[in-house]
């Protein structure tokens, strides 16, 4: 393949293919979209493979709740892996010709363009969210990382959140004990290799086929999130090992959460992945001094976590093996025309797998 390095303007622009959302509610349409030249502190990169999310696939209306800011047409998708074919001023981690993963962000409101969408094959991710990844990690594997693992990150590590120490190469034994409930998500699988890295025990929740997984990702217990004991499961796991906080990942999940909190010893946070407002209102109902924020997955790019998960962290575990790129990926199809019906076989519902589509 011919890199390209165009921080230079002489250089001739590569022609671009984006997967457009022209309105909110409408259908999905593939068609030509411009190139970007990075900008200070981006990186272009010629994806490879897409992670499919469900905020990618939501309908019109809900793009309202969730995005209300999102301009049309739009380019969504978060999750990249691919090439490196330009980079920016300011950025000296990476050259042309890096395999790399990012997190694709221009769902963010402070950032609201196509050019930053993952649905394209060329996007312009920021360098403070991209990793390299070793020769023997996939793209279609890499893939599955991004958002999910931002959003874990966010939701553990940002002082609005649970605030634990971050995942370090070496990590001491804290002593204490980090709940996640829905262990075998893709969320989930990253918080407890997380927690791990961190040096917290874990206590997860899971159907009970996916207990091996999610002991082999580092749990010291697994519990059956459809145990009607669960609750009752999870304070005895939990026992006198503190808690260094909670996760909350998955429908019907913080309700239960914040009762394991309020029972259990050590810390009362609680960090929900469902939406906001979805979040506050159940946040009413928290038993007495217990905490409970919502984790928004971009938000990690305006603070220390981001590079310190994409920049001091991910690299050298990806290498070293500490850190793997979980859930398996599951490609769904090939080319950007692909999406519309892996995102609706994700609507479906997937278990401990995440749904890629190469590109």
């Amino acid at each position: 393949m011919n890199y390209v390095n165009d921080v230079s303007p002489m250089h001739r622009a590569p022609e671009n293919l984006a997967l457009w959302l022209p309105k909110r509610g409408r259908k999905f349409e593939a068609g030509p979209a411009p190139y970007t030249r990075p900008g200070a502190n981006e990186l272009v990169v010629r994806t490879r493979a897409i992670g499919l999310n469900l905020v990618d696939g939501i309908p019109g209306f809900a793009y309202r709740l969730v995005v209300p800011w999102l301009t049309f047409p739009a380019v969504v998708g978060g999750d990249v892996a691919g090439e490196v074919v330009a980079v920016g001023p300011g950025v000296d981690r990476f050259t042309v010709g890096d395999r790399v993963l990012g997190h694709a962000l221009g769902l963010e409101r402070s950032q609201n363009r196509a050019a930053e969408g993952a649905f394209q094959h060329y996007v312009i991710l920021m360098a403070h969210v991209v990793s390299p990844i070793p020769d023997s990690l996939s793209f279609q594997q890499a893939a599955v990382l991004p958002l999910q693992l931002s959003t874990a990150a966010s939701g553990m590590f940002q002082h609005d959140g649970l605030g634990l120490d971050l995942p370090t190469a070496d990590p001491a034994d804290r002593g204490e004990t980090v709940l996640v409930w829905g262990g075998s998500t893709g969320v989930g699988s990253n918080a407890i290799q997380l927690a791990r890295n961190a040096g917290y025990r874990v206590v997860a929740t899971a159907s009970p086929r996916n207990f091996d997984y999610l002991h082999s990702l580092g749990a010291a217990a697994a519990i059956d999130r459809n145990s009607s004991e669960a609750v009752d499961e999870l304070v005895a796991a939990i026992g006198e090992v503190p808690l260094a906080g909670s996760l909350a990942i998955g429908n019907g999940s913080l309700p239960k959460v914040m009762r394991v909190a309020a029972r259990a010893p050590g810390t009362k946070r609680v960090s929900c992945a469902a939406p906001g407002l979805v979040t506050r209102m159940l946040a009413l109902r928290a038993p007495r001094g217990v905490y409970v924020s919502s984790i928004w997955g971009g938000s990690l790019k305006d603070n220390e976590v981001g590079p310190a998960i994409y920049t001091d962290f991910l690299p050298t575990a990806l290498a070293t093996g500490a850190y793997r790129a979980e859930p398996e990926a599951e490609v769904v199809g090939h080319g950007l025309e692909a999406i519309p019906a892996g995102l609706g076989r994700l609507r479906d519902g997937v278990s401990a797998k995440k749904l890629v589509v190469t590109v």
